[in-house]
Order: structure tokens, then C-alpha cells, then sequence
């Protein structure tokens, strides 16, 4: 994380972009080296995460048991000098990044179920409405089984929240505002709104 104090972001806060962005690269070092894990992510009402993997991932039989760092980025991107109205300035990257460290254990078959019910239902289908909510109600059960059996699912006991959101608060209004426009010129919304929002 980013050492400035002015970036750093609180617990509650990691949490709400944990929980929005949903994907996570997870981040094991075990007995035969390092590896990572790309994986859907859901928050549970403990405030600890939960995700499932292919059981053939070469980093799966090192999780269990593991400490591990669970990373979360939902927006980045370059930051020119020439959109400050101060002149001197050198290139940056402005971006947003939440990490929640903690000890992993297997999920059962029946939690595995769960998390997958609640990534899609919970989470994600509310937000294509009007479409009709998918369910594993709409596939048949030997399907489900046989999903079940090619996948392992994890909980991630979160003893600790770490986060940045590195928007250019460091700089004046007329360089913030500056770097704004200028990313939603470049197509760039995502990061001029997360500028905006973390302004506001």
C-alpha cells in the first residue's frame, strides 16, 4: 500500500470495493514456491471472503491452511503531466487498491453451493435487470454435481484490511480538475468518477 496517510483508506471502505469489484487475485507462498489465484470473490456477513478455484490450478494444493493476500483493483490508469495546469510535473498513475490478508480453509461441498448461489444471485444478476435472475435452478442437477466435483471453494479469515486510493488528492483543484477532464476525454470515465467521487 501507498505510504501517504492522504490515500489510505479505512476498513469499511476496503470492504465496499471488495465486495463491488468481486474478482481477486489471491496471493499464496507455500513449500514449492509462489503462486496466485484468479478467482470470483463474495464478502460474507462476517466480513470475510469466499471463492472457488479449479481443483487442477497448480496453486490449489498449497491454499488450505495458508496465510494469504487477497488483492482487489478496480480501477487504474496513466496520469500524463501535460493535464496539470502546474507546469514540472512527472508522469503518475493514479488507481485504487484494497488487499485483505488472512488464513484460508476448504469450504464444504454444501458452502461451495452457497458461494456460487450467492456470486451470481446476490451479487451480480440484480445488476443485469430487467433480465431474469440465473439460478442453478435453470441447470440440471447432474451438471451442478459434476461442476462441483472439478472445483474446491476457500474461506479467507480476514484479520486485516489494507487500502489505497491513489487520486491525485495530493494535487490542487485546478490539477485534479484538470486530470478529470481529461480522462473522460480519453474514455476514461471509470477513473475521472473514482477521482470525483473520492474529491466529494
Amino acid at each position: 500500500m501507498h505510504p501517504d496517510p492522504a490515500f489510505r483508506i479505512d476498513a469499511a471502505a476496503c470492504r465496499r470495493i471488495a465486495r463491488a469489484t468481486a474478482f481477486a487475485h489471491v496471493f499464496v507462498l507455500g513449500a514449492s514456491g509462489a503462486g496466485v489465484i484468479h478467482a470470483p470473490c463474495t464478502l460474507d456477513e462476517a466480513g470475510d471472503l469466499r471463492f472457488h478455484c479449479s481443483r487442477r490450478n497448480r496453486v490449489e494444493p498449497m491454499l488450505a491452511g495458508a496465510r494469504v493476500i487477497a488483492s482487489f483493483s478496480p480501477v487504474d490508469g496513466y496520469v500524463s503531466p501535460d493535464w496539470y495546469e502546474t507546469a514540472a510535473q512527472v508522469p503518475t498513475w493514479n488507481y485504487v487498491a484494497v488487499e485483505a490478508e488472512g488464513v484460508i480453509e476448504p469450504l464444504s461441498r454444501d458452502a461451495l453451493n452457497a458461494q456460487i448461489e450467492a456470486l451470481a444471485a446476490a451479487e451480480h444478476e440484480a445488476r443485469l435487470a430487467p433480465k431474469p435472475a440465473w439460478t442453478t435452478d435453470k441447470v440440471p442437477a447432474a451438471s451442478i454435481e459434476r461442476m462441483l466435483d472439478a472445483i474446491q471453494g476457500y474461506l479467507i479469515r480476514v484479520e486485516m484490511w489494507r487500502g489505497t486510493a491513489k487520486l491525485s488528492q495530493n494535487k490542487p483543484a485546478s490539477d485534479r480538475n484538470g486530470v478529470e477532464a481529461a480522462l473522460r476525454a480519453a474514455g476514461r470515465s471509470d477513473l475521472a468518477k473514482a477521482m470525483a467521487d473520492r474529491r466529494n
